[in-house]
């Protein structure tokens, strides 16, 4: 989370970013799910990706409108000069979009718009010409909660504001290591993503399913196979998700997520695959495959696992979660544990 503190002042003050801005238009592409967007959560043995890396990478989709409509605004108001920003630079996008009338940011810090809900993406053009500003969005959330308890990790410790640390979407998108034991089991079976809080919020009666084809779900993409996707080389991932916003955190980190999931999963068919990760190159993904093991595979098989593995083994954060496996795969006697 370091590149928020170092583009602090930046993203306070538009016209630090470009001190020749007089105004910005913020405008928003409903990406809206034609179905149960939580639904893959109940398939165990299958991967539940966030609605909005189900389809095309969004920024692809947008920057190309957006480019569009910034160049006539262009040509149209001879002498304005334009830019274009969706998602890459430091623009605080949701109170801009609050302050043009878009929606308000909820409890749960994302956008709720009263026309399609929790699902729009934002892209802004900031122009030198001068334009007088809309009435700006007021808050709808009243009383309620629903964002707020739905929180598999607890992480809003209050009403607009988020625990990035315990944050599903953070964890399995941004983190880059390890994720926390504690917090592992409440992944689920989430490898991209989390739309828990979005997908309560009771604004969503009025959302639209997505009309442009380029943010309609892959059917491939909406319940895959954990067993399908732990037989992914790097090369592999980068075919199935070309095109996808899911290819931009590598195949390393997508494989940490797939191997909780598996671990998650109960589906004890899914030990023999893991077990080939204990090879991996990454000493990330091997520890993973052995958090995954230590839930799938029977007690002594992971023991006689751990005796052939364990001496092979240098990297000390690997070792800790073979130390944690075997202890708790122990045997206990009803008076204590065996020695």
């Amino acid at each position: 989370m370091d590149w928020l503190a170092a583009n602090e002042a930046r993203r306070a003050d538009p016209r630090k970013l470009w001190p020749e801005v007089e105004s910005i238009l913020m405008l928003g592409v409903n990406y809206g799910p034609p179905g149960d967007p939580l639904a893959a959560l109940a398939q165990k043995s299958a991967g539940n990706i966030s609605v909005y890396a189900r389809h095309r990478d969004y920024h692809d989709v947008i920057k190309g409108r957006l480019k569009t409509l910034a160049s006539w605004l262009a040509a149209t108001a001879k002498g304005a000069d334009v830019k274009v920003f969706v998602d890459t630079a430091p623009v605080m996008e949701k109170p801009l979009a609050q302050a043009a009338g878009l929606g308000w940011q909820g409890k749960h810090t994302n956008l709720v718009s009263r026309d399609f809900g929790s699902w729009l993406f934002l892209g802004s053009i900031f122009t030198t010409l001068p334009l007088a500003p809309g009435p700006p969005e007021q808050d709808h959330c009243g009383g309620c909660r629903a964002c707020l308890d739905i929180c598999p990790t607890k992480a809003f410790p209050r009403p607009y504001s988020l625990d990035a640390r315990r944050c599903i979407s953070y964890l399995t998108i941004e983190h880059k290591g390890y994720i926390p034991r504690e917090l592992r089991p409440l992944i689920g079976n989430r490898i991209y993503g989390c739309d828990d809080c979005l997908a309560v919020c009771p604004w969503n009666k009025y959302a639209e399913t997505a009309r442009e084809i380029k943010l309609l779900p892959r059917e491939d993409l909406c319940a895959p196979s954990l067993a399908d996707l732990l037989c992914l080389d790097d090369a592999a991932f980068r075919r199935f998700f070309a095109g996808s916003a899911v290819k931009r955190i590598g195949s390393d980190r997508f494989m940490r997520n797939v191997l909780i999931a598996a671990g998650n999963s109960g589906d004890a068919a899914l030990a023999h695959l893991v077990v080939d990760k204990l090879g991996a190159g990454s000493p990330l993904l091997r520890a993973m495959a052995v958090w995954a093991l230590s839930r799938l595979a029977p007690q002594d098989h992971l023991r006689e696992l751990a005796g052939r593995r364990r001496a092979q083994e240098s990297d000390p954060a690997v070792e800790a979660e073979w130390a944690a496996a075997v202890d708790a795969a122990a045997p206990v006697a009803k008076e204590g544990r065996l020695s």
